[in-house]
């Protein structure tokens, strides 16, 4: 089985894994990183998103073998329980997160979103956040999180 190096919430690490693994897979089972979540396992709900080199990446449909050099972060790399980051806070704050599913996709696709536009108009949120599912309805307290991360 082929042996990887990833960098993964700053900190290098060795995985071993078939070449077309979902990176998903390697977070989880062998990095015990529990933020991204198995959604879909298609790329389309965004409960996986991970952030490959600053921009958001389903992790799901990722093969580990096509990282390379790119530096990963997952939720726990944005932040901690007790330092969480902007829009780590911005969400407990609005309490978006009802079941929290969808959180890691929704937090994660709006810190890239954040990243390259600061101020985000609404529907500009909301176009950024159109492939994240989330079956709870807190679409408007989500919207309210991003909103008070950009202010």
């Amino acid at each position: 089985m082929p042996q990887y190096q990833l960098t993964v919430n700053g900190k290098r690490r060795a995985v071993q894994a078939d070449a077309d693994t979902p990176l998903l897979y390697v977070l989880h089972d062998q990095l015990e990183l529990n933020g991204p979540k198995f959604g879909c396992g298609l790329g389309q709900c965004g409960a996986c998103t991970v952030h490959l080199d600053g921009q958001a990446a389903r992790s799901c449909v990722l093969p580990v073998s096509q990282i390379g050099q790119k530096k990963i972060t997952t939720l726990e790399g944005l932040g901690t329980s007790q330092a969480p980051s902007k829009i780590q806070q911005a969400f407990i704050d609005e309490q978006a997160a009802q079941c929290g599913y969808c959180t890691n996709g929704m937090i994660m696709t709006s810190a890239a979103l954040l990243k390259s536009t600061p101020k985000p108009s609404l529907e500009q949120i909301q176009a950024a956040l159109a492939g994240n599912l989330c079956r709870c309805g807190t679409h408007q307290r989500i919207c309210k999180a991003v909103q008070r991360a950009a202010a």
